[in-house]
Parts: structure tokens; C-alpha cells; sequence
């Protein structure tokens, strides 16, 4: 992977996260510039200098698209209002939920994001999911071609959001006739920032009421319906599966077998983060107010005994070199999944690329292994997603 902090892999991974989702490298290096020779990147005030410099460089390229817009050029305008959201999640996702701007950073952020979406003309809707007296935000990516379509149902992971999935996949299932209900569930997004929804383990919770959302549409099959999500969203979509059996296929983007396993390798035997602010931003997901309550939480959000439950295809796909997750939560998923009518695991080498966490290093790679997997587990008609709608001959 490229690393543009080779002494500090948390904000390597942000950079190849906008890389990966549409940011322009120019505009990377100069919001990194100023923060690769902080003495200390771990500290409150190195989060708050990623947050200025990433936010400005947000600010900046929104003044651009508003310029594009007014001057009659939407689609030119549409393209930096995604990136100018992209760079404000980005901005946002470092420094404590506590930070006095980072909240503003994120409206901020998601409004440009839904206004490049319109200026570029996407065929998507900004929607909410009943949940409960709640409504969970989610953005509907529709397949082309007319009639009922299969969906999929996305999740997020720790850390990440609605948009900055959009960014990553959506034109590939889109292309492959698939549509997406790509959701800010419980402990991520505007879920969790501004409904204050933790996370729960019982994914399937909140599966089955975006299921049920998508049986009221007419533009949706509902008996084709699946469901993928990354990061810590490999323990949210198979346990989803298991128990909501409505879905007809599963992905795990980066497995979890055992996030109770996980979460104490990353605080360290001493009770002590060894990633600095983990203990703190897993403790805002779940809703824990100290370390011993969000190890029994993560301790609840294992596969074992659940994974066998699993009725659906499922896909686990990994990177040899993770550096988060080993390897050993992908082999046991797929393993434990005896009942899965297939089961396949497909693991990113280094020699290849895509091998680090959740394909980092090379997500393109990964998102095609995805899209196509899906698309055929649908059954999918891609020739459908082509702009004039006909076969090639």
C-alpha cells in the first residue's frame, strides 16, 4: 500500500480511502502536506490539524463547484461537490466525536455530497428506512433499464458512511444491473450523529425493517435481494444472514469472525488502547461509557454459533496482508458456514494487489470481484445497465 505517512498507518489508510473514492491527488498531498512532519500524530492537536486541512481543502473545492453551478455547468459542479464531501468525511472521521467542529464539518460534508449526486445527474434518492419510531438515512441507487431490479442492501462498518460506500461502489453495481440501498445503520453516519443510535450486535434488526422497506417499492424485486457491508460490517452481513432469511445472498468485505477477539488485541492486554482514540470511538458506537462495557459488547459480536445459520451464498472476500483483521476471521467464517449452499473465499495476495484491509492498497479490484459475484447471485442483467440498453453483437 501506499503510505504517504509512513509512520502512522491510521492516516495512510484515510489517504488511500480518497484515492480510492474519487479524490484527486493534487488535492490529497496538499491537505497532507502540512501534517507529515507533525512531530506527534496521535495526539488532540494532530487530529485537530486534520481536521483544518482536510476542511479546508473541502471548503475550497465546494467554492469551486458552486462556481461551476452557478455558471450554468452541472456537471462539472457535481463532480467537485463529491469530492469536496468525500474530503469532509474524511476531515471529520480523526479527531474525537467530542471536537467542537466536527459535527458541523460533517453536515457540511453530506450536503455536498448530495448536491454533487445532483448536479451529476445520478439516478439515486436520498430515503429513510422505518425503524422502529426512527428512520434511518440511506441513499437508493437505482439499476437502469426499467422494471423490478435486484438490490442490494449495504451496510457500513466502524467508521465509515453512507457516501463514502457510494463513492466506492455504486457506479459498478449500477453498471451490472443492481440497484442499492446503501444505509447509515445503528452506530455509523447520521445514525449515529444526529439520531444517536448505537450499534447493537443483532444486525439483523435492522435488516429486516430494509427489507421490508424495499418490498414497498415497485422498482425493486424483493425476492432478490442481498446483502454486503466491510470492515466491521463482515460480522454485521453475515449475522444479518443468518437470521434474516429473506436475504438471498451475503458478502463479508473484509471478515470478523470474533470482534470480542479483535477489540482486545487492538486495547492491549493492559486494558490501555494501543490505537489511539479506538477505546473512545468504539465506546461512542456501542454506547459504552468505559473499556469493561464495550468488551462485553464486542464480546456478544461473534459468528461462532451463527455463522451455521447461514442459508444463502455467501462470499468472504480478505486481504493476505490486513493489518487489522488476520486472516484466520475470514477462514473460520467460511468454514463455520456449513449450511451456506456455497461458500467462497476469495483472498487478495500481495503479488495481485487489494491485499490490504478491505482492499486499501486496491479497491477496484475488490469491488469487481464484489459487484460481479453479486450480479450473478441476482441475477442480474447488465445488459440492461448499458446507457442505450441493447446487447453488444
Amino acid at each position: 500500500m501506499f503510505e504517504y505517512f509512513p509512520d502512522y498507518y491510521p492516516w495512510s489508510l484515510a489517504v488511500m480511502s480518497a484515492m480510492n473514492r474519487g479524490g484527486h491527488i493534487s488535492e490529497v498531498d496538499e491537505a497532507c502536506r502540512p501534517l507529515r512532519d507533525l512531530p506527534d500524530k496521535k495526539g488532540p492537536a494532530a487530529q485537530d490539524a486534520w481536521l483544518t486541512s482536510w476542511a479546508r481543502m473541502a471548503e475550497r473545492v465546494e467554492r469551486l463547484g458552486q462556481a461551476d453551478e452557478e455558471a450554468g455547468h452541472p456537471l462539472s459542479a457535481g463532480r467537485k461537490y463529491l469530492r469536496a464531501g468525500l474530503y469532509g468525511l474524511l476531515a471529520e472521521r480523526m479527531p474525537s466525536h467530542h471536537h467542537p467542529r466536527r459535527l458541523a464539518v460533517y453536515r457540511r460534508a453530506i450536503d455536498s455530497f448530495a448536491r454533487g449526486m445532483l448536479c451529476r445527474g445520478d439516478d439515486v434518492e436520498l430515503v429513510e428506512v422505518p425503524f422502529g419510531e426512527h428512520r434511518l438515512p440511506a441513499i437508493f441507487s437505482r439499476a437502469p433499464g426499467g422494471g423490478r431490479a435486484p438490490c442490494l442492501v449495504h451496510f457500513d462498518g466502524l467508521d465509515l458512511t453512507k457516501e463514502i460506500i457510494y463513492a466506492a461502489v455504486a457506479e459498478e453495481y449500477r453498471r451490472r444491473g443492481v440497484s442499492l440501498l446503501i444505509v447509515d445503520h445503528p452506530g455509523v453516519g447520521a445514525a449515529l450523529r444526529l439520531l444517536n443510535l448505537p450499534a447493537v450486535p443483532e444486525a439483523e434488526l435492522w435488516a429486516g425493517a430494509c427489507v421490508d422497506y424495499l418490498e414497498t417499492r415497485d422498482d425493486v424485486d424483493a425476492g432478490r435481494v442481498g446483502i454486503a457491508a466491510l470492515s466491521l460490517g463482515g460480522y454485521y452481513a453475515p449475522r444479518a444472514a443468518a437470521f434474516e432469511k429473506r436475504l438471498r445472498c451475503c458478502v463479508a468485505w473484509g471478515a470478523i469472525y470474533d470482534y470480542g477477539a479483535a477489540v482486545a488485541d487492538r486495547l492491549g492486554g493492559t486494558g490501555e488502547p494501543s490505537v489511539p482514540g479506538f477505546a473512545e470511538h468504539l465506546g461512542w458506537v456501542l454506547n459504552t461509557p468505559t473499556i469493561e462495557e464495550t468488551r462485553a459488547v464486542a464480546a456478544r459480536m461473534t459468528l461462532e454459533g451463527v455463522a451455521e445459520h447461514i442459508t444463502c451464498p455467501l462470499l468472504v472476500v480478505h486481504g493476505e496482508n490486513d493489518r487489522q483483521i488476520p486472516l484466520w476471521h475470514a477462514e473460520r467464517t467460511v468454514e463455520r458456514a456449513v449450511n451456506a449452499p456455497e461458500r467462497e473465499l476469495r483472498i487478495f495476495r500481495r503479488a495481485d494487489g487489494g491485499a490490504e484491509h478491505c482492499g486499501a492498497d486496491n479497491g477496484t479490484l475488490v469491488v469487481d470481484c464484489m459487484a460481479d459475484w453479486v450480479a450473478t447471485k441476482l441475477g442480474a442483467n447488465p445488459a440492461g445497465a448499458r446507457p442505450n440498453g441493447r446487447k453488444r453483437t
